[in-house]
C-alpha cells in the first residue's frame, strides 16, 4: 500500500466506561442500560454493587478507568484516584452526606444529583399524612383494632378546600406537593432561598417526571425567599395549615425551625399548623418540636426524617402527641432506580451535545 496517513478506525476509538456502584441489582434497570449502550456505542458499562453504608471495596482498576460514575454514597478516595471522571451522577436528591469528602471539597468534578425523581412518591406521602391527621384516621384505626363502632370519633374532621399549604423549599418535591394540594382546593405559598421575581426565574429546569410538578411555577399565589429569620418569619405569619419542609440541609437551614418559629405559627394560626418534614431531621430543633407538640403550639407533625437516624428507642419523640414517624422511606418507589437512571441518561446526552448538565450541585450552596 502507498504511504500517507492511516484512516481512523472506529474500532480503535478510545472507549469510555460508565461505572455503576448502586445498592440495587443491575436487573432493575436492564432496559435502560440497553438503551444507553445502543445510544452510546463507544460506552462500556460495569456494575460493582456496594453495601448501603458505602464501605464496599470497588476494584481499583474500574474507578481508575471510569469516565462516569453513578453512585449513592460510594466515592473513590480522591480525584487523583479517578483521573478520567467527567461527572459523578448521584442517585440521591441531596449530596450533604459526602460534603466532607475530598472529591467534594478539593475537586471540580461535576457532581449531579437525582433531584426530580422523588416528587410523586414524596408528595403522596405528605398528602397522605395530612389527610390521616385531618380525617382522624389514626384514632379510627385504633378503634377498629378494638372492634369499637363509635362514629363520633370521625365526625369533627376538616377538609382541604380553602386551606393554605406553605412549602419551605420549592424544588421538585415541593412543586408536586403544590400540584396535588392545588387539585384539592388549597392555596399554595412558595419559599425559596433566592428571589424568584420573574416568570423565567420561577421555571423548573431540572429533571421532571412527565405530568408532574409545576414546570413554569404557576401554582403559588405568593413567593417568599431568604435564609434570614426576618424573611422566614414573614412567610410563617401567613396562617399556614400545612407546612412542608423540603429544604436541603445546610449551615443556614440547620434548626431553621425552633421555639420562636413554633410560637409564630401558633400566633398566625391558632387552629394549629401541621408540619410535614421530608428534608432532613436537623432542619428542625427536635427537642423544641417535642415541646411545641406537648404545648399544642402546632396541631401535629409527620416526620420521615429525624435527628439522629435511626431514632433511638428511648427518644421521647416516639411518644410525642400527634406525631407520625416513618423511617426515611417517603422517597422509596418501585421505579426509583429507573427514574434515577433516566437522569443519568439525560446528562450523558447533554454532555455529548454540549448542553447544560441537569442538577449540578453548587458546592458553595451545598445543593
Amino acid at each position: 500500500m502507498g504511504g500517507g496517513a492511516e484512516l481512523p478506525q472506529r474500532g480503535r476509538e478510545k472507549r469510555e466506561l460508565l461505572l455503576f456502584t448502586p445498592p440495587h441489582s443491575e436487573g432493575e434497570i436492564d432496559d435502560l442500560i440497553n438503551e444507553i449502550k445502543e445510544e452510546f456505542p463507544n460506552l462500556d458499562v460495569e456494575f460493582s454493587q456496594v453495601a448501603p453504608d458505602g464501605k464496599s471495596e470497588v476494584p481499583k482498576e474500574l474507578y481508575q478507568r471510569a469516565t462516569y460514575l453513578t453512585t449513592f454514597n460510594w466515592l473513590p478516595p480522591n480525584a487523583a484516584a479517578a483521573p478520567n471522571l467527567k461527572f459523578i451522577q448521584f442517585l440521591s436528591a441531596g449530596v450533604n452526606h459526602v460534603a466532607k469528602h475530598p472529591i467534594y471539597t478539593d475537586s471540580k468534578i461535576p457532581l449531579l444529583s437525582a433531584n426530580g425523581i422523588h416528587g410523586p412518591q414524596i408528595a403522596e406521602w405528605v398528602i397522605m399524612m395530612f389527610l390521616n391527621h385531618s380525617h382522624k384516621f389514626v384514632p379510627l384505626y385504633e378503634q377498629q383494632k378494638q372492634r369499637l363502632w363509635n362514629p363520633a370519633t370521625g365526625k369533627n374532621v376538616t377538609d382541604s378546600p380553602g386551606k393554605t399549604v406553605g412549602i419551605l423549599g420549592y424544588g421538585s418535591i415541593g412543586r408536586q406537593v403544590a400540584r396535588v394540594a392545588k387539585a384539592m382546593g388549597m392555596k399554595v405559598l412558595a419559599y425559596t432561598a433566592s428571589p424568584r421575581p420573574t416568570p423565567e426565574s420561577r421555571r423548573d429546569d431540572g429533571f421532571i417526571v412527565p405530568g408532574t410538578g409545576d414546570p413554569d411555577g404557576s401554582f403559588p399565589s405568593a413567593w417568599y425567599n431568604g435564609l434570614d429569620k426576618e424573611n422566614l418569619h414573614e412567610f410563617l405569619s401567613q396562617k399556614i395549615d400545612l407546612l412542608v419542609l423540603a429544604v436541603p440541609l445546610t449551615k443556614s437551614t440547620t434548626h431553621f425551625l425552633s421555639t420562636p418559629e413554633f410560637h409564630l405559627l401558633n400566633k398566625s394560626n391558632p387552629a394549629g399548623t401541621y408540619i410535614a418534614n421530608i428534608s432532613r431531621g436537623q432542619v428542625i430543633d427536635q427537642p423544641k418540636l417535642i415541646e411545641a407538640l406537648e404545648e399544642k403550639l402546632i396541631s401535629g407533625a409527620a416526620l420521615d426524617v429525624t435527628d439522629p437516624e435511626p431514632l433511638p428507642k428511648e427518644d421521647p419523640l416516639w411518644e410525642a402527641p400527634n406525631v407520625l414517624v416513618t423511617p426515611h422511606v417517603s422517597g422509596s418507589s418501585t421505579v426509583y432506580a429507573q427514574r434515577a437512571t433516566q437522569v443519568l441518561q439525560q446528562n450523558l446526552r447533554r454532555l455529548r451535545d454540549g448542553g447544560r448538565l441537569i442538577n449540578e450541585v453548587d458546592r458553595e450552596k451545598g445543593y
